[in-house]
């Protein structure tokens, strides 16, 4: 595999063992006549961790929504663990953005751990002493159990994406998809719900699919990049994406890649915009709240 791909090259994870847990073919996804992409080509290995980037508009959270069965390729296959993606899967697990609960929720952490514990029957049956126990297990495992009894919509931010963590994590997923899980998160937090997240992919070979508008807090965990922009992609290890030529082809505009105090900024963000009709994120914004991609 070269290090970034053209979309008509098959894009698999170097140097890592074991057949895919996920595996797109000539995969199209769009919108009336708007292509937000196609003949992507990608297999994500179990324990690989992807990072998803590109402007908002660009198809990213829309990629997670195919995976989770809630939106139908318009055109290739994708498959997950061998077989066609459906809706439900319980080795998926997904890990929202954060979300504001409405003030009088009575639904607490242990509520949500035990919803990913015991799937369908929550609410329905009791759990069993088995499953109490693993419940318990995964508050002290994300760090959760001094807030396991309190309601979710009195929890900190990142208190809130360490149970939504938990909740993930609770049935073992081959595949964990993130959708922007650390935004609006101080840079402790965004530390702190990142090292769990990689802690399930190393400790449970885990493959991850990560969408986020700021690579920065998960530079050091990420193994490739799928970068969408214009109905186009790269695909490649960090440092061969996230250059100033690769991403200028990608627009179709001059963008600069700038490297400062181990931190990558993307410059030309507004032409890029004239460019592709979508706006791109280079390094968070303090005051945005959500992507301009239909919610999961």
């Amino acid at each position: 595999m070269t290090a970034v791909q053209t979309p008509s090259r098959t894009a698999a994870a170097p140097g890592r063992g074991g057949s895919a847990v996920l595996a797109l073919r000539d995969a199209a996804l769009s919108y009336g006549s708007r292509a937000l992409w196609s003949h992507l080509d990608l297999d994500v290995a179990p324990g690989e961790f992807v990072a998803v980037l590109g402007p908002n508009g660009a198809g990213k959270t829309s990629l997670l929504r195919t995976v989770l069965g809630q939106q139908r390729l318009t055109g290739g296959t994708m498959s997950f663990l061998g077989r066609p993606v459906r809706r439900g899967h319980r080795r998926i697990g997904y890990i929202p953005q954060q979300r504001l609960m409405e003030s009088g929720t009575p639904l607490r952490a242990r509520d949500m751990i035990a919803q990913g514990v015991t799937g369908s029957r929550w609410g329905v049956l009791p759990a069993s002493r088995a499953e109490r126990a693993r419940i318990d297990r995964i508050l002290d495992e994300v760090g959760a159990t001094a807030f396991a009894d309190a309601p979710v919509a009195e929890l900190s931010g990142g208190e809130q994406q360490r149970t939504r963590v938990g909740q993930a994590i609770a049935a073992d997923p081959a595949l964990l998809l993130c959708d922007e899980p650390l935004i609006s998160l101080d840079l402790r937090h965004q530390r702190g719900v990142t090292e769990l997240i990689d802690r399930q992919r190393r400790q449970q070979d885990a493959a991850v699919l990560f969408v986020t508008h700021d690579v920065n807090p998960i530079l050091d965990v990420v193994d490739r990049v799928l970068y969408i922009a214009g109905g186009r992609f790269r695909i490649g290890a960090p440092d061969e994406v996230l250059r100033a030529d690769v991403l200028s082809d990608l627009y179709g505009t001059p963008v600069d890649v700038v490297r400062t105090m181990g931190r990558i900024v993307i410059v030309g963000a507004n032409e890029a915009h004239d460019q592709t009709g979508a706006h791109h994120h280079c390094d968070p914004d303090p005051h945005a709240t959500t992507p301009d991609e239909g919610r999961i």
